[in-house]
């Protein structure tokens, strides 16, 4: 917790060096990476607390909800939207294939309604709602400091987390100003105009931070610097969804063919969906 508070105070030093014309890379690389930290600090946070507060409910709604596709559907999305990962809903329907508790028409259901669940966390980003970060970590962190039992320290988590989440974007956001006058990186953006090179690049970072909604916020910032077209950002956003994918077909490695069926589901609706 101290290293990531400990981040908050960078961004106002790098903020007061913009003004200069040269690009100071240090300053830049330590705020996207400090930047890209909170943010996946934020979303682990979010995670773990949305977890504890659904408790064992979450198994429950997968094991009698996905009675059909459209039921899975939607029991998927609702179930990613709330741990904001689609790749932990995934994992868990694998375990579910491979324990007997879900066979593979139910698995494909809430694996495609997890595809959809995840794209909640990207619109929530795109909202301009950053300048209640700082507000919404401290609220956050003040139930978890003052709250009288164990679920509204959990809510404050949470609250916390997507505090972290917002900052850590206006961070990256404004590490990444001075590349709209930067020509090289200019040069640079026109090949992902090429959609191949941007839907592998995304793919291979996603595959490497194992998480989309970080990898598409990050395009969402960059549209919003003017970095990327829009053709280029679907691309990116296309190799993020792709990328998620290693996850679900790691879990599935050594597992019964049901559940490697489930994984390859999940990866072939990313890629063709």
């Amino acid at each position: 917790m101290g290293l990531a508070f400990g981040l908050f105070v960078f961004e106002p030093a790098f903020a007061a060096s913009k003004g200069s014309k040269e690009i100071n890379w240090f300053e830049m690389s330590m705020a996207l990476l400090g930047g890209l930290a909170i943010f996946l600090y934020g979303m682990e946070l979010m995670t773990d607390s949305l977890k504890v507060l659904a408790g064992d409910r979450m198994k429950m709604i997968l094991e009698k909800l996905t009675g059909n596709r459209i039921a899975g559907v939607i029991t998927g999305a609702g179930v990613t939207a709330v741990v904001q990962s689609s790749s932990v809903t995934t994992v868990i329907v694998v375990g579910f294939v491979t324990a007997g508790l879900m066979n593979l028409s139910q698995a494909i259901g809430v694996i495609f309604g997890a595809n959809i669940g995840t794209t909640i966390t990207a619109q929530i980003v795109a909202f301009k709602i950053t300048k209640y970060a700082l507000l919404m970590v401290a609220c956050g962190f003040g139930m978890m400091m003052m709250g009288r039992n164990e679920k509204i320290k959990h809510w404050g988590m949470m609250l916390l987390g997507l505090g972290m989440v917002f900052f850590g974007m206006g961070v990256m956001s404004d590490a990444m100003k001075p590349l709209r006058s930067y020509q090289p990186f200019l040069d640079l953006m026109t090949t992902m105009e090429n959609p191949l090179v941007g839907i592998l690049i995304a793919a291979a970072f996603t595959g490497l931070i194992q998480s989309s909604s970080a990898t598409t916020g990050i395009v969402i910032v960059m549209a919003t610097e003017g970095l990327v077209t829009l053709p280029a950002g679907i691309a990116l956003a296309f190799g993020a969804n792709i990328g998620t994918c290693v996850t679900a077909i790691l879990a599935a490695i050594g597992k019964p063919r049901r559940a490697v069926q489930a994984a390859m589901a999940h990866l072939l609706f990313n890629v063709f969906g």
